[in-house]
């Protein structure tokens, strides 16, 4: 007698040291499915930090809202002359403290400039402080409070001492006396001063992050393989202390405009002819009671760019945080 056949299948551990059977069409669709169990990417290969913040974030309506409205900052940074056609330093005295009209929808300021050519002018040089006082700050932050914190010792207390006489520096009032001596009217002495100030913040981000990272297993292996210093640093610890230092730096780059702003209104930031919200907020100022339309606008401008990356750098922190999963 003919010994019954097996059903075609296959066995399938259930986790607590037993099986179950499976049949061959769902053993064959769980070996082809593209998206594993949950934590796993396409052919059950586990998915990097990164994805799962990306998958994170554009599910996000924050990201995607603060997304669009900084698109669309640094769209009218680049190519203002897209929205606005008219000459932001042309100015006429006769239509002074004037409201709005067809074709300058914001109306005119107290020397009688249209406010809507100004306020999409400003856009491009408070971002363009913003970005790239954020960029400096972040990498000489990076590298310093990076290389404090793999290397520690003496070069780490005496990081550790700087950042705190810099710590001490009030950013307002040190802005005041080291702004006060510079002429220029570019942008550059103002991204240096906010360099020169605020490196000390990412930097014990950073040195933080790393210290966390390096006590790892996976690097104290690298190590004991004989891993050099560089390729510990660069393959292994950067990438898994960077998230920090991305978070602090979004949410950092809308307070630099922000003090841009206060430096450019208390007259030691950007300098005429140079158009800045700030500068237009600070000569609109005592024509409030006349003209608050020419206040209004460029204040509604800076406030809804600082809010945009302070929201920004909120859903990044939401989406690298493991704890917040």
């Amino acid at each position: 007698m003919p010994e019954p056949k097996e059903p075609q299948g296959a066995i399938a551990g259930t986790g607590m040291g037993g099986a179950m059977d499976l049949a061959a069409s769902e053993a064959e669709t769980l070996e082809k499915t593209p998206g594993g169990p949950q934590g796993t990417g396409p052919q059950g290969k586990p998915r990097s930090l990164w994805s799962d913040a990306w998958r994170d974030l554009r599910g996000n309506p924050v990201f995607i809202i603060a997304g669009l409205v900084i698109l669309f900052l640094v769209v009218i940074s680049l190519w203002p002359s897209a929205i606005a056609s008219g000459n932001p330093l042309k100015c006429d005295l006769a239509k002074a403290q004037e409201g709005s009209q067809p074709g300058h929808p914001f109306g005119y300021d107290g020397q009688g400039c249209d406010v809507y050519t100004r306020t999409v002018y400003g856009a491009r040089n408070s971002v363009s402080v913003g970005v790239c006082a954020t960029l400096g700050v972040a990498i000489l932050g990076s590298v310093l409070g990076g290389l404090a914190g793999f290397f520690g010792g003496v070069w780490d207390s005496i990081l550790s001492r700087i950042t705190d006489i810099f710590f001490a520096i009030p950013v307002v009032l040190g802005g005041l006396v080291l702004l006060s001596v510079v002429t220029s009217s570019t942008i550059w002495p103002v991204i240096g001063f906010m360099v020169l100030l605020g490196w000390p913040q990412i930097s014990r981000i950073a040195r933080g992050s790393v210290i966390t990272a390096k006590q790892n297993d996976y690097v104290q292996a690298a190590r004991a393989l004989g891993a050099s210093n560089s390729r510990l640093l660069l393959r292994h610890i950067t990438p898994n202390a960077v998230a920090p230092v991305i978070v602090v730096a979004t949410i950092a780059l809308g307070t630099y405009i922000a003090l841009e702003a206060t430096l450019s209104y208390l007259g030691v930031g950007l300098k005429p002819p140079t158009v800045s919200w700030g500068i237009d907020i600070s000569a609109a100022s005592p024509y409030i009671r006349n003209a608050p339309h020419a206040l209004l606008w460029p204040s509604g401008a800076l406030a809804l760019t600082v809010l945009a990356f302070i929201m920004l750098g909120d859903a990044v922190r939401d989406a690298l945080d493991p704890k917040l999963r």
